[in-house]
């Protein structure tokens, strides 16, 4: 299955349930210096309302090292930050790891001079993805 439409996307396969996916990522945020926010199972929700959701959490997490200047450069950054994590599970079973791509959120609030800081987040951002992925 190809995401590569999603603009400013990024999608990182797993080979793990999305449960067990999530536990990786935890680990490897924690790992990172970096806080775990909140989680948000919406296929939880869906089930309250008596309606079925595929596997879908929404993780949020961060370091105010990171997120501090991107939002003092342009404070509606803010809405994208905290950075996320979205593990769900497609149609075939295969679980995704999604998250925003730090240029996208760059460009999409006209940031301007964090290139070096952007580079490290996503870097950092990948390989978090694809150590929790393999």
């Amino acid at each position: 299955m190809s995401h590569s439409a999603s603009k400013g996307l990024i999608h990182t396969s797993s080979n793990h349930s999305c449960a067990n996916t999530i536990e990786r990522l935890e680990l490897q945020i924690t790992e990172k210096q970096m806080a775990v926010i909140a989680k948000v199972d919406h296929a939880a929700a869906a089930e309250k309302i008596n309606e079925t959701l595929r596997p879908t959490t929404l993780l949020l997490f961060g370091n105010p090292q990171a997120g501090t200047p991107v939002m003092q450069n342009s404070q509606t950054a803010a809405i994208d930050l905290p950075q996320k994590y979205l593990v769900w599970e497609d149609q075939q079973g295969q679980t995704w790891i999604t998250h925003n791509d730090p240029a996208y959120i760059a460009e999409r609030h006209n940031t301007e001079g964090l290139d070096p800081l952007l580079d490290k987040v996503s870097t950092a951002l990948q390989s978090i993805a694809t150590a929790a992925g393999e």
